[in-house]
């Protein structure tokens, strides 16, 4: 904000020329990618065990809480970032709740819940008490931003409680818990939408997806590493080459030239918003399977070679899905490539006939918008 801040919380406009990420939200970004980090890791020790039915449920409820954290201070944050002392400190607070929640990703995958809800729900009180600021700043969305701090504070209180309950009642609560938490932006939005900015959002998200990206990158850098340690062959450095290609792939297809900004209609953006959740679970899960195909190779993976294969495969073709439903894109290609995607897993080169269909979508997406212009 070039050095100066407004000492009130009142609506930032949503046709703000040049707004951009700030370096605060790009440190809020790198934190919670440390959850990310872990969340993954899990992931992929569970995989490699064959621990399927525990490996999922946990990933997706774990993922969840890291998603809908970030989610929130970036929607709140390109309505009302006011860059002040008191809203610096109520970020750096959830910050604290975000390093808090990614300590407990180990336990929580072992069932036990209680430092990550701890983080959690320190981070959400902290968004909750943002909220009430606008409240007090911003008349106009007053009752917006009064339903946004009392969902958050009702829900918070609902996953603390969560805590007293065994299964099977543990489970369903945290799906009902899940479903509200969802519907609190759906319920306040509707009383006066904030003044968010599509321009900014679209950077925001974009921006977390390159960091996610560098975890898969990281990752997979990290296993090819220590495989390569006891011993490098082809097979090794084929596996090694796949896995770049892929990357460089997604990153193409999803900073596509010519994709659409997020609209600014309110029901395509809790489309683009929530249809996210699914993208950056999904990229990170990427990284955790190409860590099991790395562990297969070498044979310290205690799973067939088609489920090692799926292990790259599932998450990959949700992401294609993903991305092309919440750009709303119309090309076969990518749905056809999905499915192209999850048959690679029964090949003899899961991971490099991946890469090739990933990679051949690129071509044809970019050839074809291409010839659009012309």
């Amino acid at each position: 904000m070039s050095g100066v801040y407004r000492r009130s919380m009142t609506a930032r406009s949503a046709a703000e020329a040049h707004r951009a990420a700030t370096p605060l939200e790009l440190f809020f970004d790198l934190c919670f990618v440390v959850a990310v980090a872990q969340a993954a890791n899990a992931l992929h020790h569970d995989l490699a065990e064959g621990r399927f039915a525990h490996a999922i449920p946990n990933y997706v409820l774990v993922f969840f809480a890291i998603w809908w954290a970030w989610m929130n201070f970036t929607w709140f944050a390109s309505a009302y970032d006011t860059d002040d002392d008191w809203y610096r400190l109520t970020t750096l607070v959830q910050i604290a709740g975000a390093l808090t929640m990614a300590a407990g990703v180990p336990r929580a995958f072992e069932m036990d819940y209680r430092i990550v809800t701890v983080g959690y729900v320190i981070m959400r009180l902290a968004m909750c008490t943002q909220w009430l600021r606008a409240a007090r700043s911003d008349p106009p969305r007053r009752v917006t931003a009064l339903r946004f701090a009392t969902g958050i504070a009702v829900v918070q209180l609902g996953w603390i409680l969560r805590l007293l309950l065994d299964q099977p009642w543990y489970v369903v609560a945290g799906i009902i818990l899940i479903a509200a938490e969802l519907a609190v932006p759906v319920w306040a939005e509707r009383a006066e939408p904030t003044t968010w900015h599509p321009g900014h959002i679209t950077e925001r998200y974009g921006l977390f997806t390159l960091i996610v990206l560098g975890e898969v990158v990281l990752g997979t850098t990290i296993a090819i590493q220590t495989a390569a340690a006891a011993h490098v062959d082809a097979d090794l450095l084929i596996l090694a080459g796949s896995a770049l290609i892929l990357v460089f792939g997604l990153w193409w297809l999803y900073f596509d030239r010519n994709a659409p900004e997020i609209a600014r209609r309110l029901r395509t953006s809790f489309l683009w918003g929530y249809g996210h959740w699914v993208i950056f679970m999904a990229t990170a899960a990427i990284g955790a399977g190409l860590a099991v195909a790395v562990d297969h190779l070498r044979h310290t993976a205690h799973v067939s070679d088609s489920a090692a294969g799926l292990a790259v495969g599932v998450p990959v073709s949700v992401w294609i899905l993903c991305v092309w439903l919440v750009r709303g894109a119309r090309a076969a290609a990518w749905p056809v490539a999905a499915v192209l995607v999850l048959a690679a897993a029964g090949t003899p080169a899961p991971v490099l006939v991946t890469a090739a269909v990933v990679a051949a979508l690129a071509v044809v997406t970019t050839w074809k918008a291409r010839r659009e212009a012309l």
